[in-house]
């Protein structure tokens, strides 16, 4: 036995205690059996592990109002996008696709909502009014459905559908692509350059892709000391 094997055999053993006093149950993208395993896979992880712990099972309810959270990320800070939901959710309490849809460009502007992805939230909210869309359904489909229903829905791609699978039904085997933080974290400690490469390593961490990218975003937020996303 080696010191990594030693050193290993150490770390599941902190992974079991971890299981035990944060609850980080089998069905949770974070969770004892698959961190024991993608350390194993990969020793990027493992160094990750050493130097951070376990990354936050990082979650959020099913369902239109975190859909339409996620849509309001795109391309901005996720404190910012955090602070235009709740100037839209104080202003209409309720938040449904019924307020949602009814709302003037006036009323979106005021609450600090681009035009853009004003279209974007009555889209969904058309599509759920329509019956064209289920959402709690979403967790009974496979990813590929999953995809599928969600892009095609005006203002939602994949990496709106990536997040939403990965916070929202906690699918197990979901890589980002599109995540500028994946991206960078990859590149840094992986010492690639292209969207091919980074899409080649990401191949071994197969079924556990979703766990690489928290480990990956929890890197990220880590060496920069930003908070954690925002619940």
């Amino acid at each position: 036995m080696n010191l990594f094997d030693i050193n290993l055999s150490c770390v599941l053993n902190i992974l079991i205690f971890l299981a035990l006093i944060n609850n980080l149950n089998y069905p949770n993208i974070v969770n004892a059996a698959d961190i024991q395993q993608i350390v194993s896979m990969d020793q990027m992880f493992y160094d990750i592990f050493e130097m951070y712990g376990p990354p936050p099972n990082w979650t959020r309810p099913q369902g239109f109002e975190p859909l339409a959270r996620i849509i309001l990320e795109q391309q901005v800070s996720l404190a910012s996008a955090f602070a235009h939901y709740q100037k839209l959710k104080a202003y209409i309490t309720d938040f449904t696709p019924e307020n949602i849809i009814v709302l003037s460009d006036h009323e979106m502007k005021s609450n600090q909502i681009s035009q853009q992805k004003a279209k974007y939230l009555k889209a969904l909210s058309h599509s759920i009014l329509q019956n064209e869309i289920d959402l709690n359904s979403l967790g009974n489909k496979s990813t590929d459905e999953v995809r599928q229903q969600l892009t095609a829905i005006k203002g939602i791609g994949n990496w709106t559908t990536d997040i939403y699978m990965m916070f929202c039904l906690q699918s197990k085997d979901i890589f980002p692509i599109g995540d500028i933080a994946i991206i960078n974290t990859v590149k840094e400690l992986k010492q690639v350059t292209t969207q091919n490469e980074i899409l080649t390593f990401a191949e071994h961490w197969k079924p556990l892709r979703s766990l690489a990218s928290y480990f990956l975003w929890h890197y990220y937020l880590k060496k920069r000391n930003r908070p954690a996303f925002i619940d």
